[in-house]
């Protein structure tokens, strides 16, 4: 039986670029699976995807506050560390290195220049993060403008723009030649391949389909919260999609028509609707 490869445990992101830079230097390719832990398979699917891409596998795991507003779930996102790397080392192959930082926005002992007088200004202003709440002083973000408007965005505001951020600090300190995300965010890795178009970042974009459980739901780390009636009521979101896909297949093709298909059915199961889009493809290019 072949033994269990136990990654590299990296906290640092100089350290990490160090690493990453040496390997490179050998000319080592590199793919990376960013994460916010709390692994299922579907990261796992994406973690053997890398394989076939990078000669080495790096998996992020962190949870950004940048894209988590004050009123979301930071403090309750799921998180079990020395599972996730267990679940790594079950993948034959494994992966060669885990970046798990504490604080991507923690710039040691330099100065904020964040008063409490401009705390009190952002929070009058309509975006504000977990990270701007907390003063951590971080300034800069990166925002794909006309993609993170609509769908998502719009009930979280905070979100993209931090996502956008985070993921640009990622590609700054791991340096990958591969990035890998999974289709089950769409908006997201349609925004990543925009951010990465745009700002000349020389590293391709690979996206996998996505990963349900047997009852039809797509895996997501916060599953773990739902309850069995909430989970009932989630499942009205894949069946009402078939429901569209089959009046497509049958010839109705007004997107109007078939996002109101999707609405009934996720109400009809008591199911609330925060957004419902139907696009021609040629709007989502």
């Amino acid at each position: 039986m072949e033994a269990r490869k136990r990654p590299e445990i990296i906290t640092d992101k100089g350290q990490m670029r160090n690493w990453s830079r040496a390997m490179r230097s050998q000319g080592q390719t590199i793919a990376l699976v960013p994460t916010m832990g709390y692994l299922h398979e579907g990261h796992l699917s994406l973690v053997k995807q890398a394989q076939n891409h990078g000669n080495l596998v790096v998996v992020s795991i962190y949870v950004n506050p940048g894209q988590f507003s004050p009123s979301e779930d930071l403090s309750t996102y799921p998180s079990d560390f020395n599972g996730d790397l267990c679940k790594l080392m079950s993948v034959p192959g494994g992966v060669d290195a885990v970046f798990n930082p504490h604080n991507l926005y923690d710039y040691e002992n330099e100065d904020s220049g964040v008063s409490r007088e401009n705390l009190k200004n952002l929070e009058g202003k309509k975006v504000v993060s977990c990270v701007e709440e907390k003063g951590m002083g971080h300034e800069t973000w990166v925002r794909v403008e006309r993609l993170e408007n609509g769908m998502c965005g719009k009930s979280r505001p905070v979100f993209f723009r931090g996502v956008a951020t985070i993921v640009t600090k990622l590609f700054n300190i791991v340096e990958p030649d591969f990035a890998l995300f999974g289709k089950k965010d769409y908006q997201q890795w349609r925004i990543i391949q925009r951010m990465v178009r745009d700002l000349d970042f020389s590293i391709k974009i690979i996206a996998s389909e996505i990963m349900r459980d047997s009852d039809g739901l797509a895996m997501s780390s916060r599953n773990v919260h739902l309850s069995a009636e909430e989970r009932e009521k989630a499942l009205s979101i894949n069946k009402s999609l078939f429901k569209a896909k089959s009046c497509a297949e049958d010839g109705q093709v007004n997107c109007s028509v078939l996002r109101d298909v999707v609405i009934q059915a996720i109400t009809e199961a008591g199911g609330k609707i925060d957004y419902a889009e139907g696009r021609d493809a040629k709007h989502t290019r």
